[in-house]
C-alpha cells in the first residue's frame, strides 16, 4: 500500500506490472517491453513536470514568464502540449500513435544532446504493433492504466528500482532473447560484490545491456558512504542502449557516459585517440558470439589482440581481451561471466589463456550452477582478472589462482535456478579468505596449472568426488526375504477378513 503520499516499492512494482500486463496484446515480450518502459519513462517525466509546475504556480502565481524561466533550469524541458496529460485527452483519436511520436520528438529536440535519439521507437507502426484498431486499443489501455499512477509521489530510487523490476519481469517473459538487455539480478549482484569497487573509481561495462550491472557496481561504492565514482558503458543494440539511458536517468545518474555501437569492432569509449582506461571493467557479454567480426580485427588499431586472435566463430576471448586492455595497467580489475569452454578450449583460445596466466593476472575462477540464465541452461563461470598482479603492481607477489566450485550452490526453481544470499555470501567469504575448503575451494600454484597445460577446468583442481556408500548385498537380501514373508502374512489375513464379510469365492 502507499505510505502517506508515496508508494512503497512493492506497491509500485505491482501497480506498474499490472498496468503493463493488462495492456499487452499480441506483441512479443522482447519488443513490447520497449514500448511499456518508454511509456513509463514518459509518464515519469510528465508527472515530475506537472509537480514542478504546481509548486511554481503556488510560489509565483500567474507570473508565467518567471515560471517558464524556472522550468528551463530543471533536469529536462517538456514543450507545451507534449506531456502525457496533453495526450491523455486525445487518446481516442484514430492517429494517437502518430500524436505520441510527434510529442516525443518535440521533447527530444527541446532537450538537445541529453535526450537525442532516445525516443526512437515508433508508436504508429503497423509492422510491430498491428493494424490501426489493434494498435490504438493497446495504446488506450496504456493511457488508462498509467493515468492511475502518479510517479511524482515516489523518489527516484523507488522509480528506478521499479524500472529494473519491470526489465527483469519482461526478461522472464522474453526467454532466450532476454540476455540482450539484462543480467539476472542475483548474478549481477554477485559480480558487483566480487568487484568491490572503491571511491574514485571509473567503472565500465563494455556490453552494458540496460545498465543494471553498472548501477549495482555503483551501489557498492555508495555503501562506503561515497558518491565519488563514474559509470561508463557501451551497447550494440539501439533499443537496449536507450533502455540503459532511461535507466540512468531514473536512477539520477545522468552523468553516466553511455555509447551506442559494437564494442569489439568500433569501441567508442575513447580518450586522447586511445582506449579509455578504467579501474574496473565488469560485464556479462554474450556467450560464444558467432558473428562478432573476427575477420576485421587482425590490424586492430588499439592492439587489443596482441596475445592472439580469438576464433572467428567464438567471441568470448575477444571480449576478455578488450576488457583486459581497457583495465588500468598494474591496478585495474576485470570481472566477467564466461561459458565454461573459456576455461579449457584449446588452439587460439588456449594460447590466449596461457598468455594471461603467464602474465600472472588471472586471479580467481568461480564455477556457477547451471540454469541461472533464461538465455542458456549451461553452467557458467566468473573470471576475476587482476592487473595489480602485474610486475610493479600492488599484488605482484600473489601467484596462485583461486578456484571455487559453486555449481551446487543454488535454489532450484521450476524453469530456472536461483542464487540466494546464503549462496552469494558463501562464495564471497571464500574469495575474501582465499583458503582451501574441501570440495569447494582451492588455491593452485602456477606450476600445477602449467602441468595441466594451462587448462582451468575447475574440477581438475577442486576434488568434488563423493564416495558412494558401500552396499551390503547379503544384508539387503535378508531384509528382502523378511519383507516378502510379512507381505505373505498380510495377504492371508486379508483373505480371512474378506471371507468373514462374504466376499470370498
Amino acid at each position: 500500500m502507499t505510505t502517506g503520499n508515496t508508494y512503497t516499492q512493492e506497491d509500485l512494482n505491482r501497480i506498474l506490472w499490472n498496468a503493463a500486463d493488462s495492456s499487452r496484446m499480441n506483441v512479443d515480450a522482447s519488443i513490447y517491453k520497449d514500448y511499456v518502459l518508454m511509456f513509463l519513462f514518459y509518464k515519469y517525466m510528465s508527472d515530475l513536470h506537472r509537480s514542478e509546475v504546481k509548486k511554481l504556480r503556488e510560489r509565483f502565481g500567474e507570473k508565467e514568464d518567471r515560471i517558464r524561466m524556472r522550468l528551463k533550469k530543471t533536469r529536462f524541458v517538456l514543450p507545451e502540449g507534449t506531456s502525457f496529460y496533453d495526450l491523455l485527452i486525445k487518446k481516442d483519436e484514430d492517429n494517437i500513435g502518430e500524436l505520441i511520436n510527434i510529442a516525443l520528438h518535440k521533447i527530444e529536440d527541446a532537450n538537445g544532446e541529453r535526450l537525442e535519439g532516445l525516443f526512437s521507437i515508433d508508436f504508429n507502426s503497423d509492422a510491430i504493433l498491428g493494424r490501426t484498431d489493434q494498435r490504438n486499443k493497446m495504446l488506450r489501455h496504456l493511457f488508462n492504466d498509467f493515468a492511475k499512477i502518479d510517479l511524482a509521489k515516489s523518489d527516484g530510487d523507488i522509480i528506478g528500482n521499479s524500472y529494473m523490476y519491470m526489465i527483469e519481469r519482461f526478461g522472464s517473459d522474453a526467454g532466450k532473447k532476454a540476455g540482450e538487455f539484462f543480467t539476472v539480478k542475483s548474478v549481477a549482484s554477485l559480480l558487483a560484490k566480487l568487484a568491490a569497487p572503491k571511491p574514485g573509481w571509473r567503472i565500465c561495462d563494455p556490453a552494458c545491456g540496460s545498465g543494471g550491472l553498472l548501477l549495482l557496481a555503483g551501489e557498492e561504492v555508495e555503501k562506503l558512504n561515497s558518491n565519488d565514482y563514474a559509470l561508463y558503458g557501451q551497447e550494440s543494440i539501439g533499443s537496449t542502449y536507450n533502455l540503459a539511458r532511461m535507466n540512468m536517468f531514473l536512477h539520477d545518474k545522468d552523468s553516466a557516459r553511455l555509447e551506442w555501437g559494437d564494442t569489439l569492432n568500433t569501441p567508442r569509449l575513447i580518450e586522447n585517440d586511445a582506449l579509455m582506461k578504467f579501474d574496473l571493467v565488469i560485464a556479462n557479454p554474450p556467450f560464444s558470439l558467432k558473428k562478432w567480426g573476427g575477420e576485421n580485427i587482425e590490424n586492430d588499431q588499439y592492439n587489443r589482440f596482441h596475445r592472439g586472435l580469438p576464433p572467428k566463430t567464438k567471441g568470448d576471448y575477444a571480449f576478455i581481451s578488450h576488457m583486459v586492455e581497457t583495465a588500468k595497467a598494474k591496478e585495474g580489475k576485470v570481472v566477467v561471466v564466461v561459458p565454461h569452454g573459456v576455461l579449457f578450449r584449446g588452439a587460439a583460445e588456449g594460447r590466449i589463456r596461457k598468455s594471461l596466466l603467464e602474465e600472472n593476472i588471472i586471479d580467481t575462477v568461480i564455477g556457477l550452477p547451471a540454469g541461472l540464465f533464461q538465455t542458456t541452461g549451461i553452467p557458467v563461470a566468473i573470471l576475476i582478472i587482476d592487473r595489480s598482479r602485474e610486475q610493479g603492481g600492488e599484488n605482484e607477489n600473489r601467484k596462485n589462482v583461486f578456484f571455487i566450485e559453486a555449481s551446487k550452490e543454488f535454489r532450484s526453481g521450476k524453469a530456472q535456478n536461483f542464487l540466494d544470499d546464503e549462496h552469494i555470501n558463501k562464495i564471497l567469504n571464500a574469495v575474501k579468505e582465499r583458503k582451501d575448503i574441501e570440495k569447494f575451494a582451492r588455491s593452485v600454484t602456477p606450476e600445477e596449472i602449467a602441468e595441466n597445460d594451462f587448462n582451468l577446468n575447475i574440477t581438475r583442481y577442486v576434488d568434488t568426488f563423493e564416495e558412494e556408500e558401500e552396499i551390503d548385498i547379503e544384508a539387503n537380501l535378508k531384509e528382502l526375504i523378511k519383507i516378502e514373508k510379512e507381505i505373505e502374512e498380510i495377504e492371508k489375513e486379508m483373505q480371512m477378513h474378506l471371507k468373514k464379510l462374504g466376499f470370498s469365492k
